[in-house]
């Protein structure tokens, strides 16, 4: 029960639990050790009701579905879940089962799905449009080149000159647009130093600035295959995002932080694929926050809320993660901005395939082993 995707817990005829699997572990932020035999109604609170339905149900011997129903965690938290209790009989230490489905889960595979779609659909639209502007541009230079060699007077050259370097800033426009088409070149990395060489480059630039970077880093997360140029640039550009922001006239507060934050997770889908670890990456700001009405449209090009702003380093950012079979999700609201990276633990033959494969991760002490812990 390890391997599934669906959270399970295992009761005893008192309702203490047995067991649980992975999944459920991380779904409701508990260890299986700390809650060995603890009472169903001690991990899930104000849950009479439902203790009382598993109770009739293993009395009854019969199943249920729950659909739609809150749990409140002892953690503070609470989850939209549907769960289902099957009694069981043949096991002398085990009275029932209960399965959870995470409605929150659900949907934000869903998202992630669409997401990952809607943005593959617009780097392809991208790319094309791209090949239909450069051949034009290519002839409009070439001809005010040989209009320039043919001018009587010198003094007109500045008109073809003009054309020229419009020419060239709108092909260096559309080649950012395209992004870069060099392949990923896939090695072992630990995550750690591809946060470390972006805090270095980030913290000499907001020198005279009253920002702070600060690190709160698992140093758990094994080492993944990435491109560690590629994830510099991802990271960099949510990074220098994050200044930005708290350079607004909107920032109230005098004081900027930035969080770099790293995790482990297990059992994690991104879009359409499981993989057994995932380690996720958090860049947090203490800025005004994201417009309401750009919030669902960030990831795409040319989207900004700045008036100088080019609206492509979240595009960039969002394609580089992609090509690394992971994703990127933003929460915002004014005090408080969070960008998650999740990039899947990959073996070098997924990471260079073409296609989404199941990840599998390999354990490998980071290099950043207890140095940078909360």
């Amino acid at each position: 029960m390890d391997t599934l995707a669906s959270s399970i817990l295992v009761l005893d005829q008192d309702l203490r639990l047995q067991y649980i699997n992975l999944a459920a572990e991380s779904l409701l932020a508990i260890s299986g050790r700390q809650v060995n035999n603890a009472f169903v109604g001690d991990i899930f609170l104000n849950a009479d009701d439902d203790v009382a339905d598993i109770r009739q149900a293993i009395v009854g011997h019969h199943s249920f579905t729950k659909r739609k129903t809150q749990l409140h965690l002892a953690n503070g938290k609470s989850l939209q879940v549907d769960y289902t209790v099957t009694p069981l009989t043949d096991f002398p230490d085990a009275a029932v089962v209960i399965e959870i489905q995470s409605m929150n889960y659900a949907e934000r595979i869903s998202r992630d799905e669409t997401l990952i779609s809607t943005h593959e659909t617009t780097r392809e639209l991208v790319r094309g449009l791209a090949h239909e502007i450069k051949n034009p541009l290519g002839g409009i230079r070439g001809a005010a080149q040989l209009l320039a060699s043919e001018l009587p007077n010198s003094e007109l050259a500045d008109y073809t000159n003009v054309i020229i370097e419009e020419a060239d800033r709108l092909h260096k426009l559309v080649d950012r647009l395209v992004g870069s088409r060099k392949p990923m070149e896939y090695s072992s990395l630990n995550v750690h130093e591809v946060l470390e060489r972006v805090r270095n480059l980030v913290d000499a630039e907001v020198s005279d600035r009253d920002i702070t970077l600060v690190r709160d880093y698992d140093p758990s997360i094994p080492e993944l295959q990435g491109d560690f140029e590629q994830l510099i640039q991802a990271v960099l550009n949510i990074v220098r995002n994050a200044v930005q922001a708290l350079d607004s006239p909107h920032v109230r507060h005098r004081s900027g932080l930035i969080e770099l934050k790293t995790r482990v997770m297990r059992n994690v889908t991104i879009g359409t694929v499981f993989h057994r670890l995932v380690a996720r990456l958090e860049i947090v700001d203490n800025g005004p926050g994201v417009p309401p009405e750009l919030i669902d449209n960030i990831f795409f090009p040319m989207i900004s809320g700045r008036a100088e702003g080019t609206g492509l380093g979240l595009s960039i950012a969002h394609s580089i993660v992609n090509q690394h079979k992971g994703i990127i999700e933003c929460s915002s609201e004014p005090g408080r901005t969070r960008f998650s990276m999740y990039l899947p633990v990959i073996t070098q033959a997924q990471a260079t395939s073409d296609h989404h494969g199941n990840g599998s991760g390999k354990q490998s002490a980071g290099v950043f082993s207890g140095q940078f812990g909360k």
